[in-house]
């Protein structure tokens, strides 16, 4: 926006409304009936959708010391409303409002706030004069939430999770554009029945794929194939869409969880301590998810201790810690022996959303297997 104020009136006036709405300049208005075009005749204040953004914390709601601070902050200190109002320009692409639910880092979510999260998106969800709803979250498990509420939610409306690597207060801070591009998704017609999203960097992911990959970058989210679409000049451009069910298509409703079963992550090294499987079992897990190294590779000395906790009931789920690719069943452990579960490509801590959410309808090892082929 500094640009901006510093050039002649009308060429001001131009860029300001391109970039705030991506409509007034017919060069780049999407044509009728393309994904984001409104139908012929309508006004811009009838295309305004209405959003709630809902507070979660996180980087986004970060402060620094100073502007130099972009990686030693503190998170969840700035409330949603203020977070909205350093944004002004998203109240020209929507009627939005705030609703601050937890004043958190990421890193503290749990099965009850997470569960708390999606029960009330839902009951926004189902308010007619809610159109989409925008979260703001902290980054370390923003893919955990997304896929949890991708696979929970019972609405086609849009549902859009956005933070930030870098607190409002620093140089290059990528919070306000982000939230900006978040309100155009979750306003989007084209967004509907797409899942839940998650939008960072100008990039549109399925809460399904994306993962953190750096501690840092701004550009830290990735998904192995690739996002769905872009945010470019104030226009949410599609490209693919998600493969697996999701939302309305589900087993899965919030509405019905009341609580999560207990599922533990172990993580294989080198000298790996078996002692960690009992110490999961006697903690009261429900299932184990093991993070073995290369194609869900299972040392010979860590095979007794998992077979051990299957005979106790607690289900064994054989994941990499690679970061992409396929976990082949029966290919490095005869699964089908030991009654052992593959992940198939979802990676260590997302299998722990989808098997806490495949332990409420069943506890039969084929069964579950068939839901992570499906998910």
């Amino acid at each position: 926006m500094q640009r901006t104020a510093t050039l002649k009136p009308i060429a001001a006036l131009l860029l300001s409304a391109t970039l705030l709405t991506g409509t007034a300049c017919a060069q780049l208005a999407p044509a009728p009936g393309t994904p984001g075009a409104a139908p012929a005749g309508t006004t811009a204040e009838a295309r305004k959708a209405n959003i709630v953004i809902i507070g979660t914390g996180g980087t986004i709601a970060g402060a620094g010391a100073s502007a130099t601070n972009t990686a030693a902050y503190q998170s969840a200190v700035v409330p949603v409303d203020k977070i909205i109002a350093s944004v002004p320009e998203v109240s020209k692409v929507a009627n939005v409002k705030g609703e601050q639910i937890f004043q958190i880092g990421s890193e503290s979510f749990n099965n009850e706030r997470l569960l708390k999260l999606g029960k009330r998106v839902s009951e926004l969800l189902k308010q007619p004069d809610v159109d989409g709803i925008v979260i703001t979250h902290g980054t370390d498990t923003i893919e955990e939430t997304a896929y949890f509420l991708n696979l929970t939610l019972k609405s086609d409306k849009p549902v859009v999770v956005v933070g930030s690597m870098r607190p409002g207060t620093a140089l290059g801070a990528d919070g306000a554009l982000n939230l900006y591009d978040a309100v155009l998704v979750a306003s989007s017609p084209a967004s509907r029945g797409k899942g839940t999203l998650v939008v960072l960097n100008d990039e549109v992911h399925t809460g399904r794929d994306v993962t953190k990959s750096n501690t840092f970058k701004t550009e830290t989210f990735r998904s192995p194939f690739g996002p769905l679409g872009y945010v470019v000049e104030g226009r949410t451009l599609y490209y693919r869409t998600l493969a697996r069910p999701h939302t309305v298509q589900t087993e899965f409703d919030i509405d019905k969880i009341d609580r999560l079963p207990e599922v533990a992550v172990l993580y294989a090294y080198g000298n790996v301590n078996p002692a960690m499987v009992d110490a999961a079992v006697k903690s009261g897990a429900k299932a184990i998810v093991y993070a073995a190294t290369g194609n869900g590779s299972v040392g010979d000395y860590m095979v007794e201790p998992l077979k051990a906790a299957q005979a106790k009931g607690v289900q064994v789920v054989r994941a990499s810690r690679t970061g992409s690719g396929i976990v082949v069943r029966n290919a490095e452990q005869p699964d089908d022996k030991y009654n052992w579960i593959v992940t198939d490509d979802q990676l260590p801590q997302k299998a722990r959303i989808l098997m806490a959410l495949a332990l409420t309808k069943t506890n039969d090892p084929k069964q579950l297997q068939q839901i992570f082929w499906k998910y």
